[in-house]
C-alpha cells in the first residue's frame, strides 16, 4: 500500500454542471486518515491546429475567474459518451472552423492533480480545411494565427498562461524541430 490511498467514505458536497465535488476520507499507507476535497471533472480535448507554414490557430476569450482576456488553443469539455478524438474535432470545428486531414494524438496531462480529476488531452491538427465557425451562444472569442516560433516565445516570456496551451505549443515544437 505504499504511496496508496484507500477510500473510505465520500460525500457529495455540491453537484453543478461542469464539475462535482466530493469530500473524502482516505485511509493513509500508515493507518491515519485524512480528509480529501475531490472536483470531479467529465475532462477535455485541446487541439493545436498548424498550418503548412508552421502557424498555429489560437482563439483569444475571457475567462471570468482570472477577469482577463487568455490566449488558448482551440479546447472543450467532453460530453457524455463522447470519445475526446471525437470532441477535439469538435472544438477545433466549433471554435476555429476548421476540419483536418491529419489528426496526431499528443498525450494527456492532469491539469491539476492535487484536487481535480480532470484529464486533457492534447491532439495536432494539420492539413487544414477552413468551413464556417460555429461558436456555443455563450461563447465569444477571437482567432488568431501566429507562427509556432513566436508562440513558443510567447509561452517562454509568460504572456500565454493556460496550461494546456503552454504543453501542446511545446509539444508540436519539439516534434516539429521549431
Amino acid at each position: 500500500m505504499h504511496l496508496f490511498e484507500k477510500t473510505v467514505s465520500s460525500e457529495t458536497m455540491y453537484d453543478g454542471v461542469i464539475f462535482t465535488i466530493t469530500r473524502d476520507l482516505a485511509e493513509l499507507e500508515n493507518g491515519q486518515t485524512a480528509r480529501r476535497d475531490v472536483l470531479h471533472h467529465s475532462g477535455g480535448v485541446c487541439v493545436i491546429p498548424i498550418t503548412d507554414n508552421n502557424e498555429i490557430f489560437l482563439v483569444r476569450q475571457f475567462r471570468y475567474p482570472f477577469q482577463e482576456i487568455t490566449t488558448e488553443v482551440p479546447a472543450g469539455k467532453l460530453n457524455s459518451g463522447e470519445s475526446h478524438a471525437e470532441c477535439g474535432r469538435r472544438e477545433l470545428l466549433e471554435e476555429t472552423g476548421c476540419t483536418c486531414s491529419e489528426y496526431v494524438y499528443l498525450g494527456e496531462m492532469y491539469p491539476t492533480p492535487a484536487y481535480d480529476s480532470e484529464i486533457t488531452h492534447i491532439y495536432l491538427a494539420r492539413g487544414l480545411e477552413f468551413s464556417q465557425q460555429n461558436l456555443d451562444e455563450d461563447e465569444f472569442l477571437d482567432v488568431i494565427r501566429v507562427p509556432l516560433a513566436k508562440a513558443v516565445e510567447m509561452v517562454m516570456n509568460g504572456e500565454i498562461k493556460d496550461g494546456k496551451t503552454q504543453i501542446a505549443i511545446l509539444k508540436a515544437a519539439r516534434i516539429l524541430n521549431i
